[in-house]
């Protein structure tokens, strides 16, 4: 057990049932939070940027992902420390808040925030472009309402409810993704398109280190599901042993996923051109390996896919504000209050509403500023626990040290790397964006005079 200063550490225990006037519901088991967990990275998001990314790294988009791999599993292991000391929704907001300074987290938890009221409005876009290709009669706006009226009815009924629900979505995605492997295995085997199994995805002479850098910035957006299950701690009937937990199994088990599905399609299409429509290029190949049978099949599991990534995106989207909210960083009113089932029903509804506007939104201009907020929140997570090793925890010793100091640091160096090799625009609106919340704290707190929310220290935990 981690040694803390005894006069810091509350006497409330953090796992106890929280009151539903004052606190989310603690209703979640571990395999719902890791159900939740992959449900938000949509496992079969894989396929959406295949094509772009092997066009951008020239056809080495398995070893992008492990070295996108890298900076996840060591952020992962920070997200997994920071929730035992403070085991509440917020996720990096509350992180930096407690651990660094309230104003500071009050601009990361607003960086994140973009992130997370764009991906439902993406979301929503991605299901109109799908269903508009094999229904191209009907308009686009319904399939973008449709999509986000379910979602927002699911995540009003409560959580629990939805986390049942995406334990069956995810499954018909698996069952998707498994077949597709198979189909592409086969056709390698057989040596179509005159492919072999070999190396050549992960090295190859003509390696280009910074396309492979920018092709790692832009998966990162597959791994935000173990962000997200990090805001679900109030709602865990366990959050300090599960959430880590969950975390930890999330990103293992999304990356050999993540890995292996593009291994294989780029075996046997090193060159993603030859598929013709890059964009599309993976509903192409599930035609190319399957059939048309198999490519119906394949867009109805990814219409799965977003209905089950669309409900944990606008749950996950709605309590960052209520944590915002319930802190005073954003109006207490509407922001901070739940509704008789412990939802806050509120914010999941300005999630809806903002979602409707994808049917005016570019999904290439969007896309690109999702991984802006995502770096900024990795980066000071990690920072977030070495501030806290410095700041409250007495134990000493390399261990300690290589968890607490070593691998965090190194974590803020692979983050920052991918941060800078985003698109230049992201860079921009992302900035001016955070420059907006810069301006709103400056007028709610008066020019940092008024006095910030109170820090509760971090729980104690076994």
């Amino acid at each position: 057990m981690s040694q803390l200063d005894p006069a810091i550490a509350p006497t409330r225990s953090a796992e106890s049932p929280a009151d539903p006037q004052t606190g989310l519901r603690r209703s979640l088991k571990l395999r719902h939070i890791v159900f939740l967990g992959l449900a938000y990275m949509a496992p079969l998001a894989v396929f959406d940027t295949f094509g772009i990314v092997a066009d951008i790294t020239h056809g080495h988009v398995p070893l992008s992902y492990l070295l996108v791999l890298v900076a996840v599993l060591i952020t992962a292991l920070s997200y997994a420390k920071m929730v035992r000391f403070y085991p509440r929704a917020g996720s990096a907001y509350t992180y930096t808040r407690e651990a660094i300074n309230p104003h500071l987290g009050f601009l990361v938890g607003w960086a994140a925030t973009l992130d997370y009221l764009l991906l439902p409005m993406i979301n929503a876009l991605l299901s109109s472009i799908y269903m508009t290709a094999a229904f191209p009669d009907v308009p686009a706006w319904v399939w973008i309402v449709s999509t986000i009226v379910v979602c927002t009815v699911l995540n009003l009924i409560g959580v629990r409810i939805a986390a049942k629900v995406n334990v069956i979505l995810v499954g018909i995605q698996v069952v998707v993704a498994v077949a597709f492997v198979v189909f592409t295995v086969k056709n390698i085997v057989e040596g179509a398109n005159g492919s072999a199994f070999s190396v050549a995805p992960f090295f190859s002479a003509d390696l280009d280190v910074p396309a492979i850098a920018s092709g790692a910035a832009i998966l990162a957006l597959s791994f935000l599901g173990f962000d997200a299950v990090s805001t679900l701690a109030e709602e865990a009937e366990r959050p300090r042993r599960d959430i880590p937990r969950a975390i930890l199994i999330i990103v293992g088990v999304a990356g050999l996923f993540f890995v292996s599905v593009t291994y294989v399609m780029q075996v046997l299409f090193p060159d993603v051109s030859a598929v013709g429509n890059i964009v599309g290029a993976s509903p192409e190949i599930a035609k190319y390996i399957g059939g048309a049978a198999f490519q119906a099949v394949f867009i109805g599991g990814y219409m799965v896919a977003v209905l089950g990534c669309g409900i944990t995106q606008q749950m996950s989207a709605a309590r960052l504000l209520f944590a915002m909210g319930r802190d005073g960083a954003l109006p207490r009113r509407f922001f901070g209050s739940l509704n008789r089932a412990g939802v806050p029903a509120a914010n999941v509804l300005l999630i809806a509403a903002l979602a409707c506007t994808a049917v005016f939104l570019d999904l290439n201009k969007a896309a690109s500023l999702i991984n802006f907020g995502a770096f900024v929140a990795f980066i000071f997570v990690n920072l977030s626990v070495i501030f806290t090793y410095t700041r409250y925890v007495k134990e000493r010793g390399w261990r300690k040290a290589l968890g607490f100091v070593v691998l965090p640091v190194l974590g803020v160096a692979v983050n920052v790397a991918l941060w800078f090799s985003l698109d230049t625009s992201a860079m921009v609106v992302g900035a001016v964006w955070v420059a907006i919340g810069l301006v709103y704290l400056l007028w709610r707190t008066r020019f940092f005079r008024a006095a910030p929310p109170a820090l509760s220290g971090p729980a104690q935990f076994d």
